[in-house]
């Protein structure tokens, strides 16, 4: 096995702190002659959020790995194993810091939707250019008539952006049921829109491309959420999962993040690990092997608190 390195930092004014674990196994059914994978597992430091410690362990041992920060700004690893294996562990364990983020009153005083498209169209005017990067089409989004038609109702000439915003985490939280089975990362948008159906992934694309269809910019987010056991039950080791929402540009404001999975603004109970444009930027692994024969594969997530 072996540990790849990365950074630590302290932050202040701390609001809670997190330990995340997340592993992935691999297992093949022949040999694996070749494996060459890119990783987006390690979480980012920003405005909310501090990492204060992290290590990525792979097993078997990765004779060649390098580690750089992608267009995005996110850590990437990557790596490649010669050797024959039959197996693949990828564990990632992190303490997380997250910091106070603006809450509901702060964001219902944002400026109106149009008056952020109009600045979105003159970016050079408005200094805007890196936010111009999340506001077109990307290879699991594409804007269309239908989303735009899907969220108009909700903007409403002049209403505030994050109030509108918040309006639409609401509506497809209440239209959309959550179904494992219904889809994959490879449905399109406009299977997810008429099937009403879907998971995190689908509900963070869906909202991504009605908000790009009327000219705003957002990205997509990847990371982790803090669930609750049922009452009288002690939370399970390994039984959470990696989870996506959407983060919305909004001037004056910066970034404010909804998760429409679950209908809220988000604050303190999610962990994340990086943004792009879509699920494709920040697949947390991604990459191709010869060999092999078919895999098995078992992903086990744990976010719990630190006291």
């Amino acid at each position: 096995m072996t540990t790849l390195p990365s950074s630590t930092s302290t932050g202040t004014n701390t609001d809670i702190r997190y330990r995340v674990r997340h592993e992935t196994t691999y297992d093949y059914r022949r040999n694996v002659t070749l494996s060459q994978q890119i990783l987006h597992m390690t979480p980012r430091s920003f405005d909310h959020q501090t990492v204060v410690s992290h290590q990525l362990a792979i097993e078997p041992n990765p004779p060649d790995w390098s580690t750089h920060a992608d267009y995005f700004g996110n850590a990437s690893k990557s790596f490649t194993l010669a050797s024959p294996h039959r197996r693949l562990l990828i564990r990632s364990d992190s303490i997380i810091e997250l910091h106070r983020r603006p809450n509901a009153t702060v964001t219902a005083n944002s400026l109106p939707w149009e008056s952020q498209r109009y600045q979105l169209a003159n970016p050079l005017d408005n200094n805007l250019l890196a936010e111009v990067a999340f506001l077109y089409d990307s290879p699991h989004v594409e804007c269309s008539t239908a989303l735009r038609d899907y969220a108009l109702p909700l903007f409403s000439h002049g209403r505030p952006l994050l109030d509108a915003c918040m309006a639409l985490t609401e509506h497809i939280f209440n239209d959309f049921e959550f179904d494992p089975e219904a889809t994959t990362i490879s449905t399109p948008l406009t299977e997810v829109l008429e099937g009403r159906r879907g998971v995190c992934q689908d509900f963070a694309h869906l909202m991504i491309g009605c908000l790009r269809s009327l000219g705003l910019s957002c990205r997509y987010v990847s990371g982790y959420i803090l669930t609750t056991p049922p009452p009288g039950e002690e939370r399970l080791i390994g039984a959470d999962a990696s989870h996506a929402w959407v983060s919305v540009y909004c001037n004056g404001l910066g970034w404010i993040d909804y998760d429409p999975t679950n209908r809220c603004l988000v604050q303190n109970e999610h962990v994340t690990v990086g943004w792009g444009r879509d699920y494709g930027d920040v697949s947390p692994i991604r990459g191709l092997v010869l060999g092999g024969g078919g895999q098995k594969l078992k992903v086990a997530v744990t976010m719990e608190p630190i006291t």
